[in-house]
């Protein structure tokens, strides 16, 4: 049987209330005031140290506050964390787990018109509340940020478009490998979107029906991905998608806007690739059987991280896109030992 830490934590956890102006305003009319929840190591206020900052960045339809929570036969992260350091894997860490939820179901961590700048709330405003309330180590090359599928694409694309402000990353099936991953997911949205009467009646449907169904999921989750990555101010709260909702052709304008927030595509970028290599840390990981094809993608990336020389770590798994939450038993250690080399 697998080591588990099932008992209460050592530390403690506080949660902070951040009013945010990044986040006013947006087409969501979603709250602009957000909570976060900080993992603090036992003992922190006495020791007189100071800590690493680990951000948590989680999958669609999550929030920061569910790895804090109690699971059958699971860790929290704080529970993982404090069990990787009793086994010497890793040292002492401060952890924000941020509310990033959504009414459109879940968060990319990039700036949006739509849903709101969210890559300006971590980085601007979450950050330095927390060095000014807790002991942790100023400057970006003592944080690290982590993430799995959304949250792995976020922390994707915030080691590539503020290198300065992290040391590591961590992405965990991360969306990327757009021509893989969404291409083949549009005509069933259509459909299913045309059965609502197009986006609005779909939209209202979600904030009516008691119950939300598997593809209900699927399809807020591509009117998620469209509001970050093509938000357009003309539609129904700024949401839409790069194809025709009557005959499902492709809108190639439309389509290139998404592709510009493709790590395989932003890779390209020469900016990007001085950012990826100032990182002391990157690390990469998928599944090798994951639903989404998002091992794909991640060997797309990969490969071109070979080829412009950025140093990092690959893995693959047996296993799919679904609960591998293990996986941090790798990458939290891989995160401290980077920051603190």
């Amino acid at each position: 049987m697998p080591t588990h830490n099932f008992g209460p934590i050592k530390g403690e956890i506080r949660v902070i209330t951040i009013d945010s102006e990044s986040l006013k305003n947006n087409l969501l009319e979603d709250p602009s005031k957000r909570q976060v929840a900080i993992y603090l190591p036992e003992n922190w206020e006495k020791s007189g140290k100071k800590y690493p900052l680990l951000v948590d960045l989680v999958g669609y339809t999550g929030s920061g506050f569910a790895h804090t929570n109690w699971k059958p036969f699971q860790e929290s992260v704080p529970q993982r964390v404090e069990r990787l350091i009793e086994e010497g894997e890793m040292g002492e860490v401060i952890v924000a787990l941020p509310d990033c939820f959504t009414s459109l179901g879940g968060n990319q961590y990039i700036n949006s018109r739509a849903v709101g700048n969210w890559a300006d709330f971590l980085i601007e405003e979450m950050i330095p509340e927390i060095e000014l309330l807790f002991p942790v180590k100023k400057g970006g090359g003592n944080r690290g940020v982590f993430g799995k599928s959304s949250g792995g694409y976020g922390a994707m694309v915030h080691g590539m478009l503020y290198g300065n402000e992290w040391g590591a990353i961590a992405c965990h099936s991360g969306d990327m490998g757009f021509d893989s991953l969404f291409l083949g997911d549009f005509p069933k949205t259509v459909t299913h979107l045309e059965k609502h009467g197009g986006f609005q009646g779909f939209l209202n449907y979600v904030k009516e029906v008691k119950k939300l169904k598997g593809l209900d999921f699927h399809v807020l989750m591509m009117i998620a991905m469209g509001a970050f990555y093509d938000p357009d101010e003309n539609a129904p709260l700024g949401v839409s998608l790069p194809v025709d909702l009557k005959t499902c052709i492709i809108d190639e304008k439309k389509w290139t806007s998404w592709l510009a927030h493709d790590p395989v595509h932003m890779i390209e970028r020469k900016e990007i690739q001085e950012n990826l290599k100032n990182l002391k840390g990157l690390y990469i990981d998928c599944g090798f059987r994951d639903q989404y094809n998002l091992h794909f993608g991640a060997r797309q990336l990969v490969q071109k991280l070979e080829n412009f020389g950025i140093d990092h770590i690959h893995e693959e798994f047996d296993d799919t896109h679904s609960s591998i939450d293990y996986r941090m038993d790798i990458s939290l250690p891989f995160l401290y030992k980077s920051l603190t080399k």
